[in-house]
């Protein structure tokens, strides 16, 4: 009886660590699976984040020159659409650059070769076309290391906007930097000022991403 008792003993005392034994493994395993799954979804949303990055580079050459670095517009196209290339606002801008359809053909009509609206690479090159007549619009109004705040600010509100919040900080005092328009921004009519500022900041801490600055 007492060896009975001490076999069927050691057995229950083997299928429990044989039980505790599969349990671990097959946590490891799970570990393991959603370690790889996760790398999978890092790698794919990589690829897709990167995707457009030669229309980026391309048409930043083209309209700014080399030395502008093309990482600001990848991540305007971030704060844009997400880089979605079927995006579509409530007022009706598309693609990944948010483009009016009517401000899409004006730039369009002098570049016989962009095609549709919502081909991502005549989309992104006419959203840099855009930002390159709104980088102009602030020569020697705004430090050039501000200059790129001003250029989307008025990609997002339109130029009319930000002059009239150029001329109000100006007014003020103040100088001609970013931090005034911040400022005085709730004291511009006829501005939804908050969506600004927010696209502007999205826009910068995007591209540090982007870069790697801290």
């Amino acid at each position: 009886m007492r060896l009975a008792a001490a076999s069927a003993l050691a057995f229950a005392l083997c299928s429990s660590a044989s039980a505790q034994d599969t349990a671990s493994t097959r946590t490891t395993l799970g570990k393991a699976t959603d370690v790889f799954e996760r790398a999978a979804s890092a790698r794919a949303a990589k690829k897709v984040s990167e995707r457009y990055d030669p229309a980026f580079r391309k048409y930043t050459k083209r309209y700014f020159g080399p030395a502008f670095d093309w990482r600001y517009f990848k991540a305007q196209g971030f704060a844009e659409s997400g880089l979605k290339p079927n995006a579509t606002s409530w007022v009706g801008a598309r693609g990944v650059m948010q483009l009016m359809p009517s401000t899409y053909q004006e730039i369009a009509s002098h570049r016989p070769e962009f095609g549709p609206i919502d081909q991502p690479e005549w989309n992104i090159a006419a959203g840099i076309m855009h930002d390159r007549y709104l980088w102009n619009l602030w020569l020697n109004t705004v430090p050039d290391d501000e200059r790129h705040r001003f250029m989307f600010a008025s990609y997002n509100a339109g130029e009319g906007t930000i002059n009239r919040a150029f001329a109000a900080a100006k007014s003020k005092g103040s100088v001609p930097a970013w931090s005034s328009i911040e400022l005085i921004a709730p004291t511009v009519q006829r501005w939804r000022y908050s969506e600004t500022l927010g696209y502007v900041r999205r826009i910068d801490s995007t591209y540090a991403r982007l870069t790697g600055i801290r």
